[in-house]
């Protein structure tokens, strides 16, 4: 997916730059070459000039666009070609930034180029309502008699799809001045929960006493020592317990806020109004809730068997995480270790996603190690026209990194396949199937490491890698999916939520996908306080359906082998040429049937099979 969310600014104490190698001191090898996107600073200057220098022709083109398909033509044009050129200056300025942070040149030039970006948008912004003002039939007429203009067929469809829903001047104006102020309660709630928030002091597993934090809580919920896993659950929740009324009142904002933008534009409810935006039909997301709902099964199996194999008399929520192995000790992987086992996992893909494969291995499209003032995290840089992508890494020879670097990979190669088969106005992809790739790769690799397993230890090990998988990126994503459609729902009914009332729905429906097995503490009940993505406006349903299709496509190229193996690679080029859901389609999933939910389902029972026969 573009950047991921492990992505994080990192201050750097002296301390741990000490600890940490010079970028010089690494091997060529290992680190990208931007040498690819611009051979010099200069030329990157240059570029830069050149599309200042173009903005007074975007005044020109003002009032042309109905005169003719030539005229009309050279719009497009010109704003593609500015686009393409503002797409390589950015992806320059921000991985040579990324590389080391401490040098303000390249903060400068991020910068400048992000301001440049938003010069550019100003200029620019006249194109689509122009376009809305010519007759639709006029409109038509001038790309049919265009063979050039035929390219931009899909763009213009779907921009008179939304016509409907496109406001006039001074209310789009109205509107677009409000959208900084509806920003607050995203704004509030982040500051807030990241920098005013004070979370208690506990003791560790070795009595060590530590400030819980965002990080440190997720690390405990993998700790083997229940009491401080109990501790650090607590604990962490204790503050949005105390400020609970705060948050709810930010949360409300936010609904209203998203159904204020949904009711301006003329659409029945804030889910169709956020679907829309990639014709996305309601009756999708309805379906992914309703199937998951009717096939809970194995999420209890997993839960019951979960508490019976780490000796539990109850089932708590920090229960959910940790491994329920104790004889696994973690393997460490190096990163040309790592290359050989993800190459060897994406076999199945054939010779043409290979090749590729090994040309992002070889010519340095990866930079691998952490170094002195190098971002944190991890990402791929998405599609920029004309240019490769990149991935960044942080190496710690982790089994985790390994499945970052075919994750990232899965990102890369879509990206790769959709700039090199697309033209520029579809070379991109829908945040819808930005995630099909990724978890597609990590399937794979998750398949390969139970097959290849040395030992039933690993190959256990590697089985519940993967049914947490599905636990926490489907399963748990579908149920946050069906509390946003709740809560919307009974606001746009007029039902007041109160911190009381979303307790009780969100602790219902934790209930109802665990099971019985469950013992729900209350502060878990306040999960709605602290989830980010209950801000995102019906976002994290994609990535269960992204997890879905995923599943759907690698069994489709395990068991049917070229056919299907071609109509995914098909699916990674095809861009943004046609809307998500026929694209997926057209690779072999129904996002609109219960078939990838199921398969998903389908599959957590085989491994649940599969791990029960070999305890």
């Amino acid at each position: 997916m573009h950047y991921q969310n492990t992505i994080t600014n990192k201050i750097y104490s002296m301390a741990e730059v000490s600890s940490l190698p010079l970028r010089d001191e690494i091997e060529e090898k290992y680190k990208w070459d931007l040498s690819d996107i611009y051979k010099s600073d200069d030329d990157w200057e240059n570029e830069f000039k050149w599309v200042e220098d173009k903005l007074p022709e975007y005044e020109k083109l003002k009032g042309t666009l109905s005169e003719s398909p030539e005229k009309l033509l050279a719009c497009f044009r010109f704003d593609d070609q500015i686009g393409m050129k503002l797409g390589k200056l950015y992806l320059y300025a921000m991985l040579a930034k990324d590389s080391d942070m401490r040098i303000t040149k390249y903060q400068a030039m991020e910068e400048r180029i992000k301001s440049l970006y938003s010069k550019v948008a100003a200029a620019a912004s006249f194109i689509k309502p122009e376009l809305l003002q010519i007759p639709d039939e006029k409109l038509k007429s001038y790309v049919e008699a265009s063979e050039d203009l035929k390219v931009y067929r899909h763009f213009i469809d779907d921009l008179l799809r939304t016509k409907a829903h496109t406001l006039s001047k001074n209310e789009e104006e109205i509107l677009a001045l409000a959208s900084e102020i509806t920003q607050t309660p995203y704004n509030a709630f982040s500051m807030f929960t990241n920098a005013d928030i004070k979370f208690p002091v506990i003791k560790d597993e070795s009595g060590k006493e530590i400030e819980i934090s965002h990080a440190r809580y997720y690390a405990a919920m993998y700790s083997k020592d229940r009491d401080f896993r109990e501790r650090a659950f607590k604990n962490y929740y204790a503050p949005f317990v105390k400020y609970a009324n705060t948050l709810s009142t930010l949360f409300n904002g936010g609904l209203k806020t998203n159904i204020f933008n949904a009711v301006a534009r003329k659409y029945n409810n804030a889910l169709e109004a956020a679907l829309d935006k990639f014709n996305i039909p309601v009756s999708v997301y309805n379906n992914l809730i309703n199937t998951a709902n009717e096939n809970l099964k194995p999420l209890h199996r997993w839960a019951s068997l979960k508490k019976e194999l780490l000796g539990l008399k109850d089932f708590h929520p920090y229960d959910t995480y940790v491994t329920v192995f104790n004889n696994v000790t973690e393997k460490k992987y190096t990163y040309d270790e790592a290359v050989k086992i993800v190459y060897e996992s994406l076999k199945p893909l054939g010779e043409e996603y290979l090749h590729v494969l090994n040309t992002a291995f070889t010519n340095r499209w990866i930079d691998v190690y952490e170094t002195q003032a190098k971002r944190s995290g991890a990402y791929s840089s998405g599609t920029t026209y004309g240019v490769h992508p990149y991935i960044l890494l942080n190496w710690a020879d982790l089994l985790n990194d390994v499945f970052t670097l075919s994750h990232e990979l899965g990102h890369n190669m879509h990206s790769h396949f959709t700039g090199e088969s697309q033209p520029y106005p579809y070379a991109n992809y829908s945040i819808f199937l930005a995630e099909v790739a990724s978890t597609f790769n990590e399937s794979l690799l998750l398949d390969y490491f139970i097959t290849n397993a040395s030992s039933k230890e690993d190959k256990l090990y590697f089985i519940e890698k993967y049914l947490n998988n599905i636990t926490t990126t489907f399963y748990r994503q579908v149920m946050f999916a069906e509390f946003e459609a709740l809560v919307y729902s009974k606001t746009e009914s007029g039902i007041a939520l109160t911190v009381d009332s979303l307790c009780e729905l969100y602790g219902s429906l934790y209930q109802k996908y665990w099971g019985k097995e469950m013992i729900i503490d209350d502060e878990e009940r306040y999960t709605w306080a602290r989830v980010p993505h209950f801000y995102y406006n019906f976002y994290v349903y994609q990535y269960a359906t992204g997890f879905a299709a995923s599943e759907v496509l690698s069994k489709k190229v395990k068991t049917e082998g070229k056919p299907a193996v071609e109509k995914y690679l098909n699916f990674l080029k095809a861009g943004s040429s046609d809307y998500p859901l026929n694209i997926l389609r057209n690779a072999g999933v129904d996002m609109n049937s219960p078939e990838p939910v199921l398969s998903t389902t389908q599959k957590m029972n085989e491994l649940l099979n599969e791990m029960e026969s070999l305890i």
